[in-house]
């Protein structure tokens, strides 16, 4: 597959994450505002930086690279009010994106891993 660019990994990563979790919440209830409400604590970039906290240790060396890649990519100033939070969870993204469409058997381990 052609290389892409990370932004592009991002932005594919964003929607991948939120299938799954809404693909997950489905299962837990059927009232609309409880749905919202169990997505949205997921798809938060706070919670996505508390994820790639937990994965960084079993990232490989190329990973870890698309990490920290994606997390230093030009974002909007006062687009988040946390920096920081949003930058990581732009990374978390990134990876989410690239194992999507590069090593989906990776990205099934790490769904494994943060138990998903």
């Amino acid at each position: 597959m052609q290389e892409m660019s990370l932004k592009n990994y991002a932005y594919i990563g964003d929607a991948v994450w939120e299938l799954k979790i809404r693909s997950k919440t489905i299962t837990m209830t059927n009232n609309p505002r409880n749905l919202h409400k169990l997505t949205t604590e997921k798809v938060k970039a706070s919670y996505q930086a508390d994820i790639l906290h937990k994965i960084e240790p079993v990232l490989t060396e190329k990973e870890a690279e698309i990490s920290r890649r994606g997390r230093n990519l030009p974002i909007p100033i006062g687009r988040r009010q946390n920096q920081t939070e949003y930058r990581q969870a732009t990374a978390f993204e990134t990876l989410i994106g690239w194992w999507y469409l590069n090593n989906k058997a990776r990205l099934e381990e790490i769904y494994k891993i943060i138990d998903v």
